[in-house]
């Protein structure tokens, strides 16, 4: 019942089925039986068959991939060369395509025991954990255990009876692949998948999980699976959540945010009906500026711009060209510092280089930390040995083709390793999570140090940090922030958006959670972070962007009249497709435009970060008229995060900033 390339995870003999039920009467009552559990490939396979079944492999009852909307992986990441640009482009490009997976069975009846005319049996069965919805035990004391599957699309398999043993490693071994929990309406019966165990877990705890997918890529590769296509990591999620029937493909679009919230706690997007959220007019914006970008500040202004001391003379001038232009090269290695927060900007050139000093020191001391752990200690550390092993995986495929970080044992890459490994020590609790790496690659590209780029990662990672946290916070906020500036800016797009089930803007996941840096050429990335790091013309102006890049799709993805896979797809392969410039330009001149409107909602204010005062007029509109439309921003959402809130009717529900915590205490995935 399996290959040479598979592995035999399971197995046991004595598992009888029970067939005096059949429809023939001529059929044995008992079909002693083999049950296996088989890692095949990109899936987990339960299969049983007699133990004299010589039949072919078209007699098992089986769920099989369509072929036809799934890449096929044609060549596991352990087997391919580690070396060349071949790799690179290639690991990315096997998750190009959306992974939906479909399942048939074979035009039969389950539960029919006829034979072939050779007499062989057809009880055969094989399944994969990805089509399993339930599993039925028996009661405690009936004579032999056994269980009873349940598949998504209903199909009750025959009961298997265990007379050489229980079914509780069986069990065991199906919980190394699947969250499992029993029914409250039947503690016999235990769910897959339950809600209450698997939700508390961590983005990429939920993305290990192998019933959320294609279970041995993610396992085998879970950087390719995570970074190469978190855009359609929503397939993983709703067909655990959803099943595969069919029938449940069209759901309606609240009934599709409902399976969302489910998967994240917390977040509520596009549902209408929902009581507390913002009414408010649909307001005209008015007539969007033209923007002119500038050329990127030159070492000449900057030096014109600082003291005899060092000192910056005009921070807000410098921040301000920078935002319109970039910079020059040359510079980024010492303005970056002062964008990053790692040097004041009122600070003289000595102060600088005292603190440095005091940093570099600072560095080594927690460096030390991990370098000193001997191989005793670390086996007893799991948590260090699941960071340093993540770091590991993430380092050998960050940036490869970039020279900064090509080749083997490369000086990049073993910098690259140790700073992530150095900031473990520095915020133990958040340690390292997938991603992470692909926001100190550029930092490191530039500052060409292993002291100064730890210090401005650290900077960049207090600005990130709720994106990295376990309960995803700064993510659900950004998503549900995202939908309503969408919504204000083309309510229209927005209502397609959530007929087609994609109102919650998931597929934006991988923009907001490393800040584009898959989306653009790693020099438009430098270009890009620095004028989102001047913090104009508003806050999160990254949101901005996001909304400027999907503007530019509408048409076509309307057009073309894509659906839920086709949308995903579509904004996948934008990547390192967009027009830095182009994008920067629509982004800036939206922030105008909203700023310049005297009737802006006070949900969008917030977002922002825009004075109350400076948007809304005493004869301003009070809501009450035909062309009202519901923001999609529930005030209950933003309860416990850190940022200011506003409750339905406007008045602030958490003026103070809470303090971000760094307590995270969650193991991330080997």
């Amino acid at each position: 019942s399996s290959s040479p390339g598979d592995h035999v995870v399971y197995e046991q003999e004595g598992v009888f089925i029970h067939s005096s039920c059949a429809k023939n009467d001529d059929q044995d009552s008992l079909i002693s039986g083999i049950l296996h559990v088989i890692e095949k490939e990109a899936e987990v396979l339960v299969d049983w068959r007699p133990l004299d079944d010589t039949l072919d492999s078209s007699n098992i009852l089986c769920a099989g991939k369509d072929s036809s909307s799934v890449v096929e992986w044609t060549q596991t990441p352990k087997e391919k060369s580690p070396r060349g640009s071949d790799h690179q482009n290639n690991y990315e490009a096997e998750w190009d395509m959306v992974n939906t997976v479909s399942y048939k069975k074979k035009p039969r009846s389950n539960g029919d025991a006829t034979t072939h005319a050779n007499g062989e049996s057809k009880w055969s069965f094989q399944f994969s954990l990805t089509d399993l919805k339930s599993i039925k035990q028996n009661k405690e004391g009936m004579g032999w255990s056994y269980l009873v599957f349940c598949l998504k699309d209903d199909v009750i398999l025959p009961a298997l009876h265990f007379h050489h043993g229980d079914s509780k490693l069986l069990i065991m071994s199906l919980e190394k692949y699947v969250v499992l929990c029993e029914s409250p309406q039947d503690k016999r019966i235990l769910l897959v998948n339950c809600q209450n165990k698997s939700l508390s877990q961590s983005f990429e705890n939920l993305l290990d999980e192998p019933t959320y997918g294609l279970i041995q890529k993610l396992k085998k590769d879970p950087y390719t699976a995570t970074m190469g296509g978190f855009s359609k990591v929503t397939n993983y999620i709703f067909d655990s959540l959803r099943g595969s029937d069919p029938s449940t493909q069209q759901r309606p679009p609240s009934e599709m945010a409902d399976f969302l919230s489910d998967a994240i706690p917390g977040l509520k997007i596009n549902q209408q009906e929902e009581p507390g959220f913002e009414v408010i007019t649909r307001i005209d914006l008015g007539k969007r500026p033209d923007v002119i970008r500038r050329e990127p500040l030159s070492a000449e202004e900057w030096t014109k711009n600082m003291d005899s001391e060092g000192r910056i003379l005009d921070a807000d001038s410098i921040k301000q060209m920078i935002f319109k232009g970039g910079l020059c090269h040359a510079l980024r290695k010492e303005v970056w510092k002062f964008l990053l927060g790692y040097f004041p900007w009122h600070s003289t050139r000595e102060e600088r280089t005292n603190l440095q000093k005091r940093k570099t020191d600072e560095y080594f001391r927690m460096k030390l930390q991990w370098k000193s752990v001997s191989d005793e200690q670390e086996k007893r550390n799991s948590r260090l040995r699941d960071y340093k092993s993540l770091i590991e995986k993430d380092v050998n495929r960050t940036d490869r083709t970039n020279k900064f970080y090509e080749g083997q044992d490369n000086p990049g890459l073993i910098l690259l390793h140790d700073i992530l490994m150095t900031y473990c020590m520095y915020d133990f609790d958040l340690g390292y999570v997938q991603g992470m790496s692909d926001l100190l690659s550029p930092v490191l590209y530039v500052m060409e140090n292993e002291v100064d780029a730890f210090w401005c990662f650290v900077s960049y990672m207090d600005q990130m940090h709720e994106n990295f946290e376990e309960q995803m916070q700064g993510m659900k906020t950004q998503l549900i922030q995202l939908s309503t500036l969408l919504r204000l800016l083309d309510s229209g797009f927005c209502s397609y958006l959530e007929s087609q089930d994609s109102g919650y803007l998931y597929f934006c996941f991988r923009w907001l959670l490393i800040r584009f840096k898959r989306e653009f050429s790693f020099q438009d990335i430098l270009r890009l972070w620095e004028v989102m790091w001047t913090e104009l013309p508003c806050q999160n102006f990254h949101l901005l962007i996001c909304c400027a890049i999907l503007e530019s799709e509408k048409q076509q993805i309307m057009d073309k009249h894509y659906g839920f896979n086709e949308i995903l797809k579509h904004i996948n392969e934008l990547s390192m497709k967009i027009d830095v410039e182009d994008i920067l330009c629509k982004a800036e001149a939206i922030s105008t435009q909203m700023m310049n409107c005297k009737e802006l909602p006070q949900a969008v204010c917030e977002i922002l970060g825009m004075e109350n005062s400076a948007v809304t007029t005493p004869d301003s509109d009070t809501g009450e008229d035909e062309g009202v439309t519901v923001m999609s921003r529930s005030a209950s959402t933003y309860q416990n995060i850190s940022m200011p809130v506003s409750a339905a009717n406007g008045t602030r529900e958490n003026a103070q900033q809470m303090a971000v915590t760094h307590s995270a205490n969650r193991l991330t995935p080997t």
